[in-house]
């Protein structure tokens, strides 16, 4: 296929506005008849979504964008097909089974402990103490294809995620050339978006109709749902890794940091570990092409040219080579090693802004919080980490679909102790604030979440 040599132009202003595909308006009053989600999956996968915006043509050429969605990968790069050794090799494997801070706030309850769980590894069956060996199966293996059948239990098969060929931080071709996407997303300005959280949660203009505003609407947004270091040389054990991952919108096209670590403040991670994301800064629209850019690395020595580069370059994803509420993951491969990256589109979403203070606190405890944003099952990590003294949190940008909820959950040890868990929901809002506060044996936590729109529509 001929690779288009200019993109189409881009959407005016007002245009970009009615791409947005405006939720209609409903009596506030009565139950919604359906959701966005509902009808979504009506729709079969190969086609797009009946609640996609009306702009149906791809910023980018085919070669360089990706349909994905939780169970399979269309595009040109596939996996190559088993051969029939390998695939007999493959049926070996088994799949494994505070109040300060928060004033002026209204709304404010107690959340009580929900339960308190241990982990109790399941029994063998029968059959897996029968099960005969490989060797038993299928005669005598060579030392290869053992390794192959101890390997993992999970196929380690991600779908990568294409990068954009002059695109590197490390030879400076991102900054040269006049290629489209460098000049539509500003990629020479290396400053963070000014865009902020918040933007439009006491809006003062709302025109309502039936009880509704029609001023502020729901988007679609992108929801990262974790980064995992996935690969590294194998002569490594834990790492120092730094460097920053950001998207590049339509809404604002300058840097919106999912993570962002300077070479003096490296983290800690081996691989297979969760990157803690710090980000984003905002709500991510994902109306058209958005841009995902990325630059990081191993300390390895004094000096950052000993360094080892892990994954360096710009890639793209697209509203139309996605569906709602379906994560995936994509891999994004460099030369020293491989990152996870999870996500999600959300149809008619709305941002929300968590903000968790802790105080009273009795005595140090470790703390782990996980949201589950639009019935999405996947977690996205918030914090991990040791509690000693009172404090707030980082503050943590979620989507979240309208028409639905968002839930935190907390699990709160001391030492070896059984983790406690606790669980507060939010119903999504346009505007607005909710408050709720978990009464731990340890300490008192208030969350404060804060509802808004990305954009105002225009008259």
């Amino acid at each position: 296929m001929r690779i288009l040599s200019r993109w189409i132009s881009r959407l005016s202003p007002s245009a970009h506005r009615l791409a947005s595909t405006a939720r209609p308006l409903h009596n506030a009053s009565a139950s919604p008849r359906w959701k966005p989600s509902e009808i979504a999956q009506q729709v079969p996968p190969s086609f797009p979504t009946a609640c996609s915006p009306t702009r149906r043509v791809p910023r980018f050429p085919h070669r360089y964008r990706h349909m994905a969605s939780s169970s399979e990968v269309i595009g040109e790069d596939l996996p190559k097909p088993l051969s029939a050794k390998d695939f007999i090799i493959s049926l070996g494997k088994r799949p494994s089974t505070i109040t300060q801070g928060l004033e002026n706030v209204e709304d404010v309850h107690t959340t009580k402990v929900i339960t308190r769980y241990t982990y109790v590894p399941p029994a063998k069956s029968v059959e897996d103490e029968t099960r005969p060996s490989g060797d038993a199966i299928f005669g005598e293996l060579s030392s290869v294809d053992k390794e192959n059948l101890a390997a993992a239990e999970i196929p380690d098969y991600v779908p990568p995620m294409e990068i954009f060929p002059n695109s590197s931080h490390r030879d400076g071709s991102i900054y040269c050339g006049t290629d489209d996407w460098k000049v539509d997303y500003r990629i020479a300005d290396r400053n963070e978006t000014w865009l902020d959280a918040m933007m439009f949660s006491d809006p003062t203009d709302c025109r309502m109709y039936d009880g509704t505003c029609v001023s502020h609407s729901s988007r679609h947004m992108l929801q990262f749902l974790s980064l995992r270091l996935a690969k590294i040389p194998a002569e490594l054990g834990s790492v120092e890794l730094y460097g920053y991952i950001a998207a590049r919108d339509n809404l604002n096209p300058l840097l919106n940091y999912i993570v962002n670590f300077s070479r003096d403040d490296p983290i800690i991670v081996k691989q297979g570990s969760l990157i803690n994301m710090a980000g984003p800064k905002r709500g991510i629209e994902l109306v058209g092409t958005i841009l995902i850019e990325y630059d990081m690395k191993i300390k390895a020595g004094e000096h950052e040219k000993e360094d080892l580069q892990v994954i360096d370059g710009v890639s793209c994803l697209d509203n139309i080579d996605t569906w709602d509420r379906r994560p995936f993951t994509l891999r994004i491969h460099g030369d020293c090693g491989a990152i996870d990256v999870g996500v999600s589109r959300l149809n008619f979403a709305y941002e929300a802004t968590i903000e968790v203070v802790v105080s009273q606190v009795q005595s140090s405890f470790s703390m782990r919080l996980g949201c589950f944003t639009s019935g999405l099952h996947e977690e996205i990590r918030l914090f991990d980490g040791a509690i000693g003294e009172p404090g707030g949190l980082k503050r943590s940008v979620v989507a979240v679909a309208s028409n639905d909820q968002m839930e935190l959950k907390f699990k709160v040890a001391a030492d070896s102790c059984i983790p406690a868990e606790y669980c507060c929901c939010f119903e999504a809002k346009q505007h607005g604030r909710a408050t709720q506060e978990i009464n731990t044996g340890f300490a008192l936590i208030a969350v404060k979440v804060t509802w808004s729109t990305l954009i105002e529509d225009e008259e």
